[in-house]
C-alpha cells in the first residue's frame, strides 16, 4: 500500500440529548472532535501530528476563523485551518480536500469537524460566545454565490421547503403518478427512514413514526408535511480524523479502525431551478455515479451500505433514479437521514460519513456510498469508502454539465404548467407557486391568483398572467 493512501481512522458524532442545558455550537464541536481523536485509539498521539483543522461551515457561531477557534480548544497547532462556504455538500468538500493534499504528500493528519446548536438557539439556552473579527481560515472552500435567482426571489421563491415540493411534483408528472400514490409513496420511504433512526443512537429523533403518522403532520407546502422536510431544529455535531497510511501506521492506529475514502466527487447542476432543463432529473447526480464507477469499478448494485441526502423525498427520488438505486428493495440511508436523525444546517454529511465508518468497520469487506446536496439540488457530492484499501490512488473527482442544454427564466407572459405548490403558512395562509413552459421554450415563475386553482392536479394547463399574477386559461 502507497504510504500516502488516505484513510479514516477517527469518527465522532455528539447529540445533545439533555434539552435543558445550555451549549453552544463551539462546544458540540469541540465534544465531536475529541471523540473523533479518542475513536482511534491513539488520540494523542495524532493530535500532536494534526497539521489541519477544517470546520464546516455553521450558522450558529459567528467567528472569523472558526477552525482555529477550534484547534485552540483541543490543543493543536496547526499549519493550516479551513473554512467552507454555505451548502450541504461541505463535509464532502473537506473530505475530498484532505484525502487529495494527503495523496500528494501536503498533509499527514487533518481533523474536521462541524455541528449546529439551533435548537438551543430557539429555545434560548445557548451560550453565545462574543462575535470574534479575526483573521480568515488559511483556505476556505466550494462556492460563494447567490442560490435564487432574481425572478424567482421576485415571486417570493427562496427557501428549500418552496423548491423541493417542485421537484416532487414534476417527477410525479414525469411518472404519471396521481397526488395519493406520491402521498403514499413518499410515506412509505420516510416511515422505512424513521425505522433506521430508532436503532441509531445519535439520532434526535427516534420516536419511529409511521406513514400515516407523518403524512397526518402539517402540511408545509404540498405535497410536503413537516414530518417530510429536513429538521433543522438540532444541537448535534460530528467529525473526522483522516491521515495517511503512514501516519495511522505510526501513531499506532489499530488497522480494524481503518476504513479507506477510495474516491469523492463533486458537481453542480445549472444553478438556478428555473434554468435546468428538466426538474425532475440531475444530470450532475449521473455524472458523479459515473465518475465514481469508472474511477472504482463499481456500480451502486456492488455497493452494500447506503446513504442518499435525504432534505426532502424528492431529492432521494432523483438521487435513486439517476444512480440506478430500487428504493423498493434498499433502505436509502445509515442514519434515518435528516428529518429524524437530524439535519444540523451544512453538516448532516459529516454524520453520515461517520455512521458509515462504524458500518464499514463492522462489514470491512463491504463499500458504501454517501451523496450530498447544496442548496435546490444545485451543488452535489459523492464518497465511496470501504474497509478494504483501494486499488488505485485516491480519486479527487469533478463532473461538469454546464455545457448541457438550459432554458432562459421569464416572468408573465402564457405557457404550460410544468409543476407547482402551494405553502402554507401556520396561521391557514396559503401561497401557490408555479413554474411554466412557454411556447418559445423558455422557463416562467409566477404566483396564483386563486390558490384553490391548485386543489386539482393542474400540471399540463394552460396559464396566463394577469395583473402580475397567473391565472389558468
Amino acid at each position: 500500500m502507497d504510504p500516502r493512501t488516505p484513510v479514516i481512522v477517527g469518527s465522532g458524532q455528539f447529540t445533545v440529548t439533555d434539552r435543558s442545558v445550555p451549549t453552544s455550537t463551539k462546544a458540540i464541536l469541540v465534544e465531536a472532535a475529541q471523540r473523533a481523536l479518542a475513536d482511534t485509539g491513539a488520540g494523542e498521539r495524532l493530535r500532536a501530528k494534526t497539521q489541519s483543522v477544517g470546520v464546516v461551515n455553521t450558522v450558529t457561531w459567528w467567528v472569523g476563523d472558526h477552525a482555529a477557534e477550534i484547534a485552540a480548544e483541543l490543543g493543536i497547532t496547526p499549519t493550516e485551518t479551513v473554512g467552507s462556504h454555505i451548502g450541504g455538500t461541505a463535509p464532502l468538500e473537506h473530505l475530498r480536500d484532505a484525502c487529495a493534499r494527503i495523496a500528494q504528500g501536503e498533509l499527514s493528519v487533518a481533523v474536521i469537524t462541524g455541528g449546529e446548536a439551533v435548537k438551543a438557539m430557539n429555545d434560548g439556552r445557548y451560550v453565545a460566545d462574543a462575535p470574534v473579527e479575526g483573521p480568515a481560515p488559511t483556505r476556505v472552500l466550494g462556492t460563494d454565490r447567490v442560490a435564487v435567482h432574481e425572478l424567482e426571489l421576485a415571486t417570493g421563491l427562496g427557501l428549500p421547503t418552496q423548491i423541493y415540493p417542485l421537484f416532487e411534483h414534476a417527477l410525479r408528472a414525469a411518472d404519471g403518478q396521481s397526488r395519493a400514490d406520491l402521498d403514499a409513496e413518499i410515506g412509505a420511504l420516510w416511515a422505512r427512514l424513521a425505522e433506521v433512526a430508532k436503532s441509531n443512537p445519535h439520532a434526535w429523533d427516534t420516536s419511529a413514526p409511521d406513514a400515516d403518522t407523518i403524512l397526518s403532520s402539517r402540511m408545509i407546502a404540498d405535497p410536503y408535511r413537516k414530518l417530510l422536510t429536513a429538521n433543522i431544529q438540532v444541537d448535534q455535531g460530528a467529525a473526522l480524523v483522516v491521515c495517511s497510511a503512514e501516519a495511522a501506521e505510526a501513531a499506532g492506529v489499530p488497522k480494524e479502525r481503518w476504513v479507506f475514502p477510495h474516491a469523492v466527487a463533486l458537481g453542480n447542476d445549472h444553478w438556478f431551478v428555473s434554468s435546468r432543463d428538466e426538474l425532475h432529473r440531475s444530470p450532475a447526480i449521473a455524472g458523479i455515479g459515473s465518475a465514481l464507477r469508472d474511477h472504482t469499478g463499481l456500480g451502486t448494485g456492488e455497493i452494500a451500505h447506503l446513504d442518499l441526502y435525504s432534505c426532502f423525498p424528492s431529492a432521494v427520488r432523483i438521487a435513486a433514479r439517476e444512480l440506478g438505486v430500487d428504493l423498493t428493495d434498499r433502505v436509502p440511508s445509515v442514519t434515518g437521514g435528516l428529518t429524524f436523525s437530524g439535519g444540523p444546517a451544512n453538516n448532516y454529511v459529516t454524520h453520515s460519513v461517520a455512521t458509515m465508518v462504524d458500518r464499514l468497520r463492522e462489514d470491512p469487506a463491504a463499500t458504501g456510498l454517501c451523496t450530498a446536496v447544496g442548496w435546490f439540488l444545485t451543488k452535489h457530492g459523492g464518497a465511496v469508502l470501504s474497509g478494504r484499501p483501494p486499488a488505485r490512488e485516491f480519486g479527487a473527482l469533478s463532473v461538469d454539465v454546464s455545457g448541457l442544454p438550459s432554458r432562459e427564466i421569464v416572468s408573465g407572459g402564457s405557457g404550460t404548467v410544468e409543476t407547482f405548490t402551494v405553502e402554507h403558512d401556520r396561521y391557514g395562509q396559503r401561497t401557490g407557486f408555479v413554474l411554466y413552459r412557454t411556447e418559445s421554450g423558455a422557463r416562467g415563475v409566477g404566483q396564483v391568483s386563486d390558490v384553490d386553482s391548485l386543489d386539482c392536479d393542474p400540471i399540463g394547463h394552460q396559464v396566463t398572467t394577469v395583473d402580475g399574477t397567473l391565472q389558468f386559461s
